[in-house]
């Protein structure tokens, strides 16, 4: 898939949110500065407008390491892993301990090993063109033929 502009990987991130339930993970892969917290970011102002609630500055978690977004229904973790070495740091984190109703967001998961039944890879890439990012979509369980 290619993405030509911020409406267009707007309107690709609602289409996501719209498909989001409890224990759901969106994995994102893609170099510094491909547009993950800005997919991110219009998402979760995407589903907090639809709730009726005021739209947070979603930031990039990579110092923090981890943003919680409360929404009525549920809770985004959104987490960035790019300053993790090695699994130990990870298991550390408890992502897949804590709070396993929420939805996770997660930034940088080359440490993450295990299965999770839903979830989906939302690899980002650079194109020739400045503004252009071509999409890979790979998703398990109910993600699997997401298009």
């Amino acid at each position: 898939m290619i993405i030509k502009s911020l409406e267009q990987l707007n309107s690709f991130s609602k289409k996501v949110a719209d498909r989001l339930k409890k224990k759901d993970y969106i994995f994102l892969v893609g170099e510094i500065g491909v547009g993950k917290t800005t997919f991110t970011r219009f998402l979760i102002n995407y589903l907090q407008k639809k709730e009726g609630l005021k739209v947070s500055e979603v930031l990039s978690p990579t110092f923090n390491l981890l943003y919680e977004y409360d929404l009525k229904k549920y809770k985004i973790m959104h987490y960035d892993l790019y300053r993790l070495k090695n699994e130990k740091e990870l298991n550390n984190l408890s992502i897949f301990k804590e709070n396993e109703d929420a939805i996770k967001i997660i930034e940088w998961p080359k440490l993450i090993k295990i299965h999770i039944s839903d979830k989906l890879e939302i690899n980002l890439d650079y194109t020739k063109y400045d503004n252009v990012r071509k999409l890979g979509l790979f998703g398990t369980g109910k993600w699997k033929n997401f298009k």
